[in-house]
């Protein structure tokens, strides 16, 4: 696929992939453009296909977001991630909660690879509410548990981590303009609803998230769903003015 001129340098949108098979996620990626956006395969999709998907998606020119969430013992979660990184990956993840000593592992296991991928934490799930924490024993709301563990990433030498685009701004005061900052829970500003069975329940406009300070948006189903995907991706494309 050509990569128009006026394409951004760094796409903004990560167009999440959540299909129960490789095919539906072949299909969509084909209609839509690596210049414009990145892609995310997760945990059902990778389950699914495995590590040949994630290369050839890789091999048609997209940046992959592996978003796996690794938590586990230190030694388990570098090994994974290494594994990870020799697919070609642009990002992958790991669960900030698995502490300090797991998240320097991840780090320093990836740190050498030839085309070292991106590394970031998952916070808070943006499907979590404060009752939910304190279902689990987390005290506080999910802001202040975001920016705990967000510092604990940033201490242990990652890239970034995920949050919700509502506690995009204070994570960007506090860790600085470097950390990345990727946002699941975007909603398109004309949806009337959200998509059928969405659990996203802090969710923003992909250019109020960006304008809040999140680099990357997550957005899924407001895409594949769409009758038309490449349009509705230029479409956001403009909102954002990217």
């Amino acid at each position: 696929m050509s990569v128009s001129p006026a394409a951004p340098i760094d796409p903004k949108i990560i167009v999440a992939l959540d299909y129960a098979s490789a095919q539906p996620a072949l299909d969509i990626a084909a209609r839509l453009d690596p210049a414009l956006c990145r892609v995310k395969v997760g945990k059902e999709l990778f389950t699914a296909a495995g590590p040949a998907l994630g290369e050839t998606l890789v091999a048609r020119g997209f940046g992959v977001f592996l978003d796996l969430k690794f938590h586990d013992i230190p030694n388990t979660v570098a090994s994974a991630c290494k594994a990870a990184a020799k697919l070609g990956v642009w990002m992958m993840n790991v669960h900030a909660s698995g502490g300090g000593g797991m998240l320097r592992a991840a780090r320093e296991a990836v740190a050498l690879e030839s085309r070292r991928p991106k590394l970031i934490a998952v916070t808070v799930l943006t499907s979590l509410a404060q009752s939910d924490l304190a279902d689990i024993g987390m005290q506080g709301d999910p802001a202040a548990a975001v920016l705990r563990l967000a510092r604990l990433a940033q201490g242990a030498g990652l890239d970034g981590v995920v949050c919700s685009a509502q506690e995009a701004r204070t994570l960007r005061d506090a860790c600085g303009p470097a950390f990345n900052l990727v946002t699941p829970g975007i909603r398109l500003a004309d949806a009337s609803a959200m998509p059928a069975g969405d659990d996203q329940k802090r969710v923003m406009t992909p250019r109020a998230a960006l304008e809040a300070g999140a680099d990357y948006l997550v957005i899924g189903r407001p895409i594949t769903q769409s009758a038309d995907p490449i349009a509705t991706l230029q479409r956001i494309q403009r909102e954002i003015g990217a």
